[in-house]
């Protein structure tokens, strides 16, 4: 792996230059993720009724990203592993790293799965799911986690050749997927009448390709590394490295989906149209937080690496250079969302009610997205490094928690405006306090860092 060395901008080059370097194939990527999940919500809202609408976007998608994004969160264990090895040449624990998080990806997708499947009619009522969608609500979730396997497979294998630096194997291939995606989408919801069942079918084979051709990847065409079917199995010592770091970002993760699930359940009390226009809201507000991740993704692959080759001051500077990239980004955005948001929601619904609803979700929530910029940078570079729990905690109660016993209070059925603003509130509070833990636990890191490689 020397010449690797040689060739790691990531380690060598100008910073925001290869952050962007990085960036840029993670956005486009994300992006056709996003498209075809827009797709979907499109073509159900405009030829199979609000009701089908909200049946894909609705207390199903709460659910689905829970589940994903616990899986996910855990993931992040073995990605800053990989990428740690990665940065300081070491082979073998990259290799063991390598196969012990697709085995924890395999076992993962199957079991989680199957308690999906099981326990989707139970979920979706605890969530007060309308009674006229539960049917078809059920349906698209039950499709959606028998293929889960497939979700987590990709999401791991695309994490694996993101944090060695290479963004652009995962870019190409959900471009293919999302292409099948929207072709399977026409044929089956506009020509075959389907409604969700094709919808679900659509997104379930189109996950199973992307799935087959990251393994397809990692198995033959990684110079550094080998996926060797055989050699997949759990290597103890590393998936208890995985979990110390990934556990906390999954509980994270998870407990952001639960209070969006709280909120969701709120809303759902409101009647169709509001679930029509948080369905709608959500695909918009999405666009930042696929701008926001893939910057957060580039940052934790960036600060690992260098991490690992003992870079500190690199390790600052990226951190720094990637939060005003960041922050200027959503400023920008915000803007747009503020000055376009009725005709961008009248593209997921003809509804006038619909869009004028979602237009006071839009500007309830839109204004504080820059605040979320300083949890997402300074909590990857923190769990780049390897330093999870205090801002999960932080995250825990000054989002998740908070939100909670701010909807708790709501008497049910009323005040829409009441529900969404936990957004804007929660997330200043906890931006206050992962920057204030960051700059402190900074400096005790470096410290440390410096104190050791001097012996």
């Amino acid at each position: 792996m020397e010449t690797k060395e040689q060739q790691n901008g990531i380690l060598e080059g100008v910073i925001w230059k290869q952050l962007l370097i990085f960036f840029f194939p993670i956005l486009i990527g994300t992006f056709f993720q996003q498209l075809y999940n827009t797709v979907d919500t499109v073509i159900v809202g405009q030829f199979a009724g609000k009701e089908a609408l909200s049946s894909v976007g609705g207390s199903s998608s709460q659910i689905i990203n829970m589940v994903v994004g616990f899986f996910t969160g855990l993931t992040a264990g073995g990605t800053v592993l990989i990428s740690q090895a990665y940065g300081a040449f070491h082979k073998q624990r990259l290799e063991d790293a390598l196969h012990t998080s697709y085995a924890f990806g395999i076992l993962g997708g199957i079991g989680l799965g199957i308690l999906g499947v099981v326990g989707a009619p139970l979920i979706l009522e605890w969530m007060n799911t309308p009674a006229e969608l539960m049917e078809m609500s059920t349906l698209y979730i039950r499709i959606y986690f028998s293929g889960l396997v497939f979700v987590f497979i990709y999401n791991m294998g695309a994490a694996i050749l993101r944090a060695i630096g290479d963004s652009r194997r995962p870019l190409y291939y959900l471009v293919v997927c999302c292409a099948v995606n929207i072709v399977l989408d026409l044929v089956l919801v506009l020509y075959c009448r389907l409604g969700v069942l094709g919808v679900a079918v659509a997104t379930l084979v189109s996950q199973a390709i992307s799935a087959v051709m990251v393994t397809w990847a990692l198995m033959y065409k990684v110079d550094c590394m080998e996926l060797s079917i055989r050699k997949i199995r759990i290597h103890s010592d590393v998936l208890k490295n995985m979990l110390q770091i990934g556990f906390p970002s999954g509980l994270q993760a998870s407990m952001y989906s639960i209070s969006n699930m709280i909120v969701q359940a709120a809303l759902n009390l409101l009647g169709v149209n509001t679930m029509a226009a948080w369905t709608a809201y959500g695909k918009i507000d999405s666009v930042f937080w696929m701008i926001n991740s893939s910057f957060g993704i580039a940052l934790t692959t960036f600060v690992g690496q260098n991490f690992g080759a003992g870079k500190w001051e690199r390790v600052r500077k990226g951190t720094r250079v990637c939060l005003g990239m960041a922050v200027g980004t959503a400023v920008c955005l915000t803007a747009v969302l503020m000055l376009a948001g009725r005709f961008l929601l009248g593209i997921f619904t003809g509804d006038a009610q619909v869009v004028e609803i979602g237009l006071i979700m839009m500007r309830s929530i839109a204004p504080a997205f820059v605040m979320f910029v300083f949890i997402e940078i300074f909590s990857g570079s923190l769990r780049a490094q390897g330093y999870t729990f205090v801002t999960t905690i932080i995250s825990v109660l000054g989002v998740c928690v908070f939100r909670i016993i701010w909807v708790s209070l709501i008497p049910p059925g009323q005040g829409l405006q009441r529900i969404v603003a936990c957004y804007p509130i929660s997330w200043i509070m906890c931006a206050a306090l992962v920057s204030a833990y960051y700059f402190y636990k900074q400096k005790r890191i470096i410290r440390r860092m410096e104190s050791k490689a001097g012996q």
